[in-house]
């Protein structure tokens, strides 16, 4: 890490010494880069360590017996405990590298698809993952597609039925409505952390204890979560748990599954092939337990460097120092939001817990134009429905406009928004 970020006070975040380790706050001009829920900056201790690895270290993993494999897979392994460490996993192998956190959660659809049909080969007295015609599968209205599309596609193959807890006019469902949707043949409940649109941050520790009374599954979509909290999955109790690294200040193409060991080395493997299995005849293949059984291929090596660099970033500035900084400015972002006439705040009223991010709607103008209008002064933002259709449409919009901050995010950045925000409507003629 770079000496700026090396100095912060145990138990603070002092945001411009943070800066400091940012490129791209050196850019020419004012920019006020406000969609890190999209995706993230990085740090340049992040940029070094996969350069470094690239350029001094690059060689295949568990494959070979020469210095230089050695060397490399030492580095793999390394992240993988980094990361582990960082979310609470008891150890390293219940850690799985995917492509991201969408691929993560397919590989645990399709895993329990072909556990529904018999594939696998898992061990005697393994966990039952295998899905009936008539048995549930539930979600919230609020999912990301990633979080929803793989368990519409689960119960199309296993005949079982998906149901879903509603949202209501602001976008929010409640573990009465999860609840009331759910039923005996409740098999798994899959939903988010935080929502992506709303901000809102789910009652896990209820959701688990519904899933438990009723025998199912739970699968956590902790994208907007892990980077932004402390988070200790084993604590939550959650089955299985989904995570991106470029949205965590780490590259792209890599991403976690976290899973329970049993489960893990129980559920058959998404992708076949290269260093997943232990005995291969023409008839047949024996896997590896977990993490190799779902790691197929070549790994995105390089990446699980810096993502691990990533977790060890932030874990210098301490996580309840980000977490602490990011209900500051949750706060001024629902503040600025509110002050402004003819905006409507999607979500979490004021006051109530949320992530660093609002969505909103403005009277009169479509959010695409909102996001252009903002652009044009150097504010970057997210508009469209965010990968969520089905809860905008439960909100009657086509779509949003989405600030959300980061560790590297100023006060000042967060007024500039909203003074522009109160703008738009002249612009556009609709406060007439």
């Amino acid at each position: 890490m770079s000496t700026a970020s090396a100095e912060i006070t145990p138990g603070t975040l002092d945001v411009g010494r943070v800066r400091g380790d940012f490129a791209f706050t050196r850019r020419p001009g004012d920019h006020a880069y406000l969609d890190s829920a999209a995706t993230a900056q990085r740090p340049a201790s992040v940029l070094d360590a996969e350069r470094a690895f690239v350029e001094e270290s690059y060689a295949a993993v568990h494959r070979g017996s020469s210095e230089a494999t050695g060397e490399a897979t030492v580095a793999f392994e390394d992240a993988r405990a980094d990361i582990a460490r960082f979310v609470g996993a008891p150890a390293p192998e219940r850690i799985v590298f995917t492509e991201n956190a969408t691929d993560a959660l397919n590989v645990v659809a399709l895993g329990l698809s072909d556990a529904s049909l018999g594939l696998g080969g898992t061990s005697p007295g393994a966990p039952a993952l295998a899905l009936r015609p008539g048995d549930e599968i539930l979600v919230t209205e609020a999912e990301h597609h990633a979080n929803l599309i793989p368990w519409q596609r689960l119960a199309l193959r296993t005949g079982a039925v998906l149901r879903w807890a509603p949202v209501d006019e602001h976008g929010l469902w409640t573990i009465d409505g999860l609840a009331a949707a759910s039923g005996p043949r409740t098999k798994l409940i899959a939903f988010g952390h935080v929502s992506n649109v709303t901000g809102a941050v789910a009652p896990v520790a209820d959701v688990v204890g519904l899933a438990r009374s009723l025998g199912a599954l739970t699968v956590l979509d902790a994208c907007q979560s892990v980077p932004h909290r402390a988070i200790d999955l084993d604590a939550l109790g959650v089955d299985f748990a989904a995570f991106s690294g470029h949205k965590m200040l780490g590259p792209t193409g890599i991403g976690v599954l976290y899973g329970r060991r049993e489960l893990l080395d129980a559920l058959p493997p998404a992708r076949t092939g290269g260093s997943t299995i232990t005995t291969v005849t023409m008839e047949a293949a024996e896997f590896l337990p977990a993490p190799q059984r779902f790691e197929a291929g070549t790994q995105p090596v390089s990446q699980a460097v810096g993502l691990g660099a990533a977790v060890r970033y932030l874990e210098e500035l301490g996580m309840p120092a980000v977490s602490a900084r990011e209900d500051e400015l949750a706060a001024l972002l629902v503040d600025a939001v509110e002050r402004v006439p003819g905006v409507r705040l999607v979500g979490p009223p004021a006051g109530a817990e949320r992530a660093a991010l609002v969505s909103v709607v403005v009277d009169g103008v479509h959010a695409h134009d909102v996001g252009q209008f903002l652009d044009d002064r150097g504010i970057t933002v997210r508009t469209g429905h965010h990968c969520a259709q089905p809860l905008h449409r439960a909100l009657g919009v086509a779509a949003t406009t989405r600030a959300s901050a980061y560790v590297y995010t100023t006060d000042d950045e967060i007024a500039r928004f909203g003074a522009a925000l109160a703008e738009v409507r002249a612009f556009f003629g609709a406060d007439r």
